[in-house]
């Protein structure tokens, strides 16, 4: 049984500075200009990155999208105002999770650092009498990279993702759009493998899970669209050979999320980690 853990993920943009080296009024005037465009870049995700940051919370639509899995999608709460948080609904054959869930739809929610999914209590095992399945996130992303999902935002989470807009190294204004039937402003910025800092860790690494199932990545590329509150109407992350696209449906006023009873918990998360190492050593 596979596992697809599919955070919403960190994005990344700021903006590009066009040096210049041209002589005369013609290049001056060139390289005027594309400093003054950058700045309005900035200032416009400056804007859009605070209005994300004090929602706290959204009602989103998500698809991800690996070669060996094809397209993912669920629905359901981010929240990252009190702790990077969310409870989804996905598609369970899409998750292959068929054999421990027989309902067509699979709950994951993902809190204080670990994933829990909605399964039907088994016979035997460390889902004997379960109702949900844990995983830590450090089964996934190693235990460097699940440290990047700490903290008030947390690494996955869209605040995170605006706020690492700065840390880009290429970044274009690709003019209006229309998105979801709203008016939006379409941005697109690239970081390279020596500004991913910290996320390098859980989306770089080809020695964790999810870092062999996309084939880790050399950068990571964000599409932004901005619309008329200065808040995003859609994120398209590609990193490796995943791309994740989040819609928003509605920002702020959503309810808390909670881990689910303990006693109603399964952890397999030790399960996964030795799978893990036998898969490596085996390919190694």
């Amino acid at each position: 049984m596979r596992l697809r853990h599919t955070a919403a993920l960190v994005g990344v943009t700021a903006a590009t500075l066009m040096a210049t080296s041209a002589c005369g009024a013609d290049g001056a005037r060139t390289a005027a200009k594309a400093v003054d465009n950058a700045d309005k870049i900035m200032a416009a995700l400056a804007r859009a990155t605070d209005r994300t940051e004090n929602v706290g919370s959204a009602e989103v639509r998500m698809t991800t999208e690996m070669p060996a899995t094809g397209p993912v999608s669920m629905d359901g709460t981010y929240s990252w105002g009190h702790g990077f948080a969310f409870d989804v609904e996905m598609d369970t054959k899409a998750v292959r999770m068929q054999q421990v869930h027989a309902a067509a739809k699979t709950r994951m929610v993902f809190v204080n650092g670990a994933y829990y999914y909605e399964v039907d209590p088994q016979p035997s095992g460390p889902l004997k009498g379960k109702h949900w399945m844990k995983i830590d996130a450090s089964a996934v992303f190693g235990d460097k990279g699940a440290q990047a999902f700490q903290g008030t935002s947390g690494a996955g989470s869209p605040a995170a993702s605006m706020k690492a807009l700065k840390y880009a190294n290429n970044v274009d204004d690709l003019g209006k759009e229309t998105v979801d039937g709203q008016s939006t402003t379409h941005y697109r910025a690239v970081v390279d493998k020596a500004h991913m800092g910290k996320f390098k860790d859980a989306y770089g690494d080809q020695n964790n899970v999810f870092g062999s199932m996309t084939g880790g990545g050399d950068s990571i590329t964000m599409d932004i669209w901005v619309g008329a509150k200065d808040l995003p109407v859609r994120m398209k992350q590609r990193f490796g050979t995943a791309v994740v696209t989040m819609d928003f449906e509605k920002f702020g006023a959503t309810a808390a999320i909670k881990a689910p009873p303990a006693a109603q918990t399964g952890d397999v998360t030790e399960q996964l980690k030795k799978s893990a190492a036998q898969q490596q050593q085996q390919q190694g």
